[in-house]
């Protein structure tokens, strides 16, 4: 099948939404594949890349792909690839792929673009990786698709940038593991890094930390789920667009105790019952202390599954979430710029559901994650006595 790949328009609105309910039914996730004023947002923003592929002898519509921008953090999110099922077998998810890619960093507005892939066969994880995608991790629980989802991320650079990442010295014991993987996955290195356990001083002439085995947190937290008002006032606390925040996530709750001591932001979607933490205010110190009442507001608020995005540097903020039940699940080497250096993050996450992997093809690339991810999980959860029969 020939097939010519060209720029989406809002004309072709009405055959996207009929292409992602012909790939994924009504358990598409995403909103460009269903809402059609966010469909239309997207294709008429000049720093959304979003390529459409239509065969050339009938005009059908026949697959769809997106590059979203955050163009402040330079970081963007391949979303929404998409083959018809009468049109696969044809390398049409990786042309799309392969094009959409290299129109938005053709731009030189991008350092980095990373995805997430479904994991219940490894064809996607394939797609990606021929096409400069390297594996990162495994987000155990992350989806709610076809069932409760592992999904894996995966991330491509622009050239030279994981030469220019700033060096760490030391991080908690507990993301060895991760690290390893990723040294054994895309070839990056960890030189001298040394493993700290908790309230372990970065250094020798460092004053010890604060344990982070913590007490609980009493503290009530308030969930206020009203999308305006969050955005709003998410733009008043954070108006840098290169603001210390997770790019390409909108929040739509804050949490916050009576006090208002802190503000934490979030991206909480109770239908699939997930949430992803967006930005704290003013600090992550002044609400690493109240993380368990988090995670029970979460709960309540229907959010299952939770994830972070922290610097591989702040040890401190690291060791309070893997005190409060957090795993170690992804690594991102270089993904935020400051100055002329690059800052590797983590992704941490916790799922309150079962986690069945019986049903997860991973491809050998992230077979490391999965060992990773594995022991951490047991150095959680398990008993030490459990885990040394």
């Amino acid at each position: 099948m020939t097939a010519a790949l060209v720029p989406a328009g809002p004309q072709d609105i009405a055959e996207l939404r009929q292409l992602y309910f012909e790939v994924y039914g009504n358990a598409y996730p995403v909103a460009l594949g269903s809402d059609p004023a966010e469909m239309h947002r997207l294709i008429t923003d000049p720093h959304c890349h979003w390529l459409t592929a239509r065969r050339a002898d009938t005009g059908e519509l026949a697959g769809s792909a997106v590059v979203q921008t955050d163009r402040g953090n330079r970081v963007g999110k391949l979303v929404g690839l998409a083959v018809h099922p009468r049109h696969r077998q044809h390398g049409l998810a990786g042309r799309l792929t392969a094009a959409v890619t290299a129109d938005a960093l053709a731009t030189g507005a991008l350092d980095s673009i990373h995805t997430t892939v479904r994991t219940v066969t490894q064809a996607p994880q394939r797609v990606v990786a021929r096409n400069g995608y390297r594996p990162l991790g495994l987000l155990p629980n992350a989806a709610e698709v076809s069932g409760c989802e592992t999904l894996a991320l995966f991330a491509c650079y622009a050239d030279g940038v994981l030469d220019r990442r700033a060096p760490v010295a030391a991080v908690p014991r507990a993301l060895v593991p991760l690290l390893e993987a990723a040294e054994d996955s895309i070839g990056i290195r960890y030189a001298a890094l040394r493993p700290l356990g908790p309230g372990e001083p970065e250094s020798s002439a460092a004053h010890p930390a604060k344990s982070a085995h913590h007490t609980a947190d009493r503290t009530p937290v308030e969930v206020i789920t009203a999308p305006g008002f969050v955005r709003r006032r998410f733009g008043e606390v954070f108006p840098d667009p290169s603001g210390a925040y997770v790019p390409l996530r909108t929040p739509n709750t804050v949490l916050t105790p009576p006090d208002g001591a802190f503000e934490i932001y979030a991206d909480l979607d109770p239908a699939a019952g997930s949430c992803a933490l967006v930005a704290v205010h003013p600090c992550l110190s002044a609400a690493t202390g109240a993380l368990d009442s988090l995670m029970a507001a979460l709960g309540r608020a229907g959010a299952d599954y939770v994830e972070a995005l922290l610097p591989l540097s702040d040890t401190a903020g690291l060791h309070a979430f893997l005190s409060s039940g957090f795993v170690p699940s992804a690594a991102y080497p270089a993904m935020r710029r400051i100055g002329d250096r690059f800052h590797d993050h983590v992704v941490l996450s916790r799922t309150d559901r079962q986690i069945d992997f019986r049903t997860t093809a991973v491809s050998t690339p992230l077979q490391p994650y999965l060992s990773a991810y594995l022991t951490a999980w047991t150095s959680t959860y398990l008993p030490r006595h459990e885990v040394d029969r």
